[in-house]
């Protein structure tokens, strides 16, 4: 009986402890983007910095880049059309920040290729560098 009370009491203390209010449930989720949306960027401007020789490259390297922000800012307007106030929920912002993230994670993986290349050999590399 001592054993369950003691587990008893460390569980509820531990879910006290991870206790959010819904404002700093959003800061989180913002700053996870912010995150995210950073190391997009570093990853841009490395590739920007690699391929500047290749101005044909890098000219539709920014108009991908430009197309795929509106395609992005479109996807999310998809997902969460403009509806009344608390038309989602008090975790509209969570869920916002987090497809986000999602959307922007993909993108930085999309575009790393660019940096660590492909094998050699691959027919079908394009401008993406070999290793």
């Amino acid at each position: 009986m001592r054993t369950f009370i003691i587990a008893l009491v460390l569980c509820i203390s531990t879910n006290f402890s991870f206790a959010q209010t819904q404002l700093e449930m959003n800061t989180e989720a913002g700053n996870s983007f912010l995150k995210a949306d950073k190391e997009l960027n570093s990853i841009y401007a490395k590739i920007l910095k690699e391929y500047k020789s290749d101005t044909a490259f890098i000219k539709n390297l920014k108009t991908a880049q430009n197309i795929w922000i509106k395609f992005r800012d479109a996807e999310m307007m998809m997902k969460y059309p403009d509806r009344e106030p608390g038309y989602y929920g008090s975790i509209q912002h969570v869920c916002w920040y987090n497809y986000l993230e999602e959307l922007t994670k993909k993108r930085t993986k999309e575009l790393k290729i660019w940096l660590t290349g492909i094998e050699e050999g691959d027919s079908c590399s394009g401008s993406v560098k070999t290793k």
